[in-house]
């Protein structure tokens, strides 16, 4: 293949959804009330349409600019727009119409829920192996070499993927131990065995609700599609038959609190899988933080986070040592409980900009928009302009919260949080608080997902 000039198609900054690709070119005390209980409702997308229409006519309008060689896109492969039933196939159907018969290859997320229109669209796919993702360099690297192989003409790919007809809670999904894990051993080892290009298995993203949604498993064999679908399909088989074990049940807010302020001397984090935002978690559900203060913790107690620009916009205007009277929580909807009233001292503010450690996403620089750290009866509260999920130690860092001091964490998140920090707790306690992202699919109002419709 000749040498060739790398370019990247535009990435929308705002976009609910995006892209990336490569192609080479040829005071006042808490107000603690418990929250109603109430059916969640559905949201809606509405800045789908003009999001998705920028980021179609990005991409496709630079891609239209080949001939290119080959043509790389990392996809997250749960992309959710209204009016549309399968968002990334329309992506790929547009992508595919830009280039023609050029080589396609696709990197996806292990959430991601594969349409099986997918495998018609692309040369070749991969999916990542592991949650928390510490292998989307090795995932990537392991596509561009074989779409560089497909565009030399060293292999033909046949591809298959099978659908399970499970949606999956993610909380249960960890590939380090339990069902995923043993699914996962098993595609590799008959990707070893078989010589396959290929095997990855998806957990799928249970909170977005389309029809090809839940589990599946998506593999490829060089000049052997019936090979491909053969795999596919006992892979497939291997997660039906643990479907049962992705189900499991956690405390409640109060519950984990509890059994945190007995547990082992050294930092012990709690983590609100109800309200992560990166399964759909909008950083603004108070029941964990309620129950913190309910608690009243012993020794150094932090809570990250809430996202609300109008209290960060106040801290800023009062600056550190200021006095704020704020309504922490429930600004969105009251859905997941009313808001915490109390009043907060301003005790840092920054930037919000930082570059991760990792293991996940290393190097990659975060912007929060402008931030706070309140001080809330004794408890440093993390307050952000922009929602994004506190996974990395860079995060704390930025806000002057040392970690190695710090008794109680409680934070909005899930997996992603384990890759950095689990080596560094005493003591790891999830819990099922009122939020988007529940435990429990049954109180979410699906109306297309296979078994929940």
């Amino acid at each position: 293949m000749r040498r060739s000039r790398i370019t990247a198609a535009p990435r929308p900054r705002s976009a609910p959804w995006s892209t990336s690709s490569t192609a080479t070119r040829r005071g006042r005390a808490p107000s603690c009330a418990a929250p109603p209980r109430r059916r969640p409702g559905r949201c809606r997308l509405t800045r789908s349409p003009r999001s998705r229409a920028k980021i179609v006519a990005g991409l496709a309008g630079g891609l239209a600019g080949g001939p290119w060689d080959a043509v790389y896109l990392s996809l997250h492969g749960a992309l959710l727009a209204d009016g549309v039933a399968s968002a990334d196939a329309a992506l790929l159907t547009a992508v595919r119409a830009a280039i023609g018969d050029t080589p396609l290859g696709v990197s996806f997320d292990l959430h991601a829920k594969l349409d099986p229109a997918v495998v018609g669209l692309v040369d070749i796919a991969c999916g990542y192996k592991t949650h928390a993702h510490i292998d989307m360099y090795q995932t990537g690297a392991k596509t561009l070499r074989l779409l560089v192989a497909v565009a030399e003409g060293a292999i033909e790919p046949g591809g298959a993927i099978e659908k399970t007809g499970a949606v999956l809670p993610s909380f249960n999904m960890r590939t380090a131990e339990g069902p995923m894990a043993e699914v996962v051993a098993l595609a590799a080892k008959l990707e070893a065995e078989r010589g396959l290009l290929d095997v990855s298995a998806f957990g799928g993203f249970a909170y977005g609700d389309v029809a090809h949604g839940g589990a599946s498993v998506l593999a490829w064999a060089d000049g052997d599609a019936g090979q491909a679908r053969r795999t596919a399909r006992e892979v497939a088989a291997a997660v039906a038959a643990r479907r049962a074990r992705f189900d499991v049940s956690l405390p409640s807010a109060a519950e984990g609190i509890a059994v945190a302020r007995a547990a082992a001397p050294g930092l012990v984090a709690v983590l609100d899988q109800g309200d992560n935002t990166l399964s759909g978690g909008v950083g603004d559900t108070p029941g964990l933080f309620r129950a913190m203060i309910e608690a009243r913790p012993e020794g150094p107690a932090v809570f990250a986070f809430f996202h609300d620009p109008g209290i960060v916009e106040a801290a800023h205007r009062a600056g550190a040592g200021g006095v704020l009277d704020v309504a922490l929580g429930g600004r969105k909807t009251a859905i997941w409980g009313p808001p915490v009233e109390t009043r907060a001292a301003v005790v840092r503010l920054t930037d919000g900009r930082f570059v991760n450690h990792g293991p996940m996403e290393t190097n990659i620089v975060v912007e929060l928009g402008r931030t706070a750290v309140l001080d809330v009866d004794g408890i440093e509260v993390v307050v952000t302009e922009r929602c994004r999920a506190p996974n990395d130690p860079a995060y704390f860092e930025l806000h002057g919260i040392d970690l190695a001091a710090t008794r109680l964490l409680c934070v909005k998140g899930k997996n992603h949080f384990r890759a950095a920090f689990e080596a560094h707790c005493a003591a790891l306690i999830e819990v099922d608080a009122p939020g988007p992202a529940c435990l429990d699919l049954g109180q979410l109002p699906f109306r297309h997902a296979p078994g929940l419709a």
